[in-house]
């Protein structure tokens, strides 16, 4: 697909900059001039502003809620006018009133203000708002998220057991006891749209809202080719065999730490035997269903959650664009 990075949190083309991360001195010197910026984060909501919280806040590193944070930030890449772009999350600071039973729920719709902050700077669920934030935003927030995800549950080698240092700006774990180093992972999941003639294959898991169906889809195994990752998935939650198989289009997804992998599916058969372990329920359905629902004006499906994968796989199947 030609604009397979037009997907949400992909094509930003941010510089990285890898050559800094074992720099530290050259870190803290551009800190030190003035060269920095930082973004924050609370449990994986990430700062934003705006009446529609549709851009990162970006701090000056010796902001107050940046101090507070402590630790020794993240490097995420290298923004306008040469900056860095540096990350920190708060992990000591619960705001009053929190409610427990939202956080890190499907689609969490509250917000929280640190004390200090200008009224519209607010912590937000970044599923809630990734589609109105800018590509460059979106990309660094999930980047952030996917990083202090993998450190929060990472913190001990997993060879000797002992706990282990952050290098490398925060992309590397070493070990002080054996040596032995960690990276922060990302793991490849397939996720296909499965057509047969003009019907698309749709399943809702468990525990979903009602009337949510997406595509399938699964983790790749080990030893596994994306093709054949997509034809086992297929198989064991739908009974449905398939043929051809092609890569479409990819997007992180810091939910926590997946890289989804976006296939198109041509199905062999068409008969439906779910796997109850594995899905509630899956179905065909037609074009003008998925337009209907897109609408919202299907009766059974809601229309499909912007910003995900399965979204713009969708919509680009019905507008003829998959090639």
């Amino acid at each position: 697909m030609d604009h397979a990075e037009t997907v949400t949190f992909g094509g930003s083309g941010l510089d990285r900059a890898a050559e800094l991360r074992g720099d530290p001195e050259e870190i803290v010197t551009r800190i030190s001039e003035g060269r920095a910026e930082t973004v924050v984060l609370w449990q994986g909501k990430p700062l934003v502003t705006g009446a529609a919280r549709d851009s990162l806040v970006r701090l000056a590193p010796d902001h107050p809620v940046v101090i507070e944070a402590g630790g020794a930030p993240l490097l995420l890449g290298r923004g306008e006018a040469g900056k860095i772009i540096l990350a920190v999350e708060l992990e000591a600071w619960s705001p009053p009133d929190l409610d427990q039973t939202q956080l890190n729920a499907f689609s969490d719709p509250t917000e929280q203000w640190y004390p200090g902050l200008p009224e519209d700077y607010v912590f937000a669920e970044l599923r809630r708002i990734m589609t109105r934030l800018s590509p460059r935003d979106a990309e660094l927030a999930a980047t952030a998220r996917a990083l202090f995800t993998w450190h929060s549950t990472h913190g001990y080698c997993s060879r000797c057991g002992e706990k282990s240092e952050i290098v490398q700006a925060g992309w590397q774990s070493r070990c002080p006891a054996c040596g032995g180093n960690h990276f922060p992972r990302t793991d490849p999941v397939v996720i296909m749209l499965i057509t047969r003639a003009n019907k698309v294959l749709l399943g809702r898991s468990p525990g979903w809202p009602d009337g949510m169906y997406s595509l399938l889809a699964g983790f790749v195994e080990p030893g596994e080719t994306i093709e054949a990752a997509v034809r086992r998935e297929v198989w064991e939650e739908a009974g449905i065999k398939v043929g051809q198989v092609g890569y479409l289009a990819s997007q992180p997804w810091a939910f926590p730490a997946s890289l989804m992998l976006g296939c198109h599916g041509v199905a062999l058969s068409e008969e439906i035997t779910i796997d109850p372990a594995e899905i509630e329920h899956a179905a065909w359905f037609s074009r003008d269903e998925i337009m209907q629902a897109f609408a919202g004006q299907h009766p059974l499906l809601n229309p499909a959650r912007k910003g995900a994968i399965a979204q713009f796989l969708l919509r680009n199947w019905l507008a003829d664009t998959l090639d």
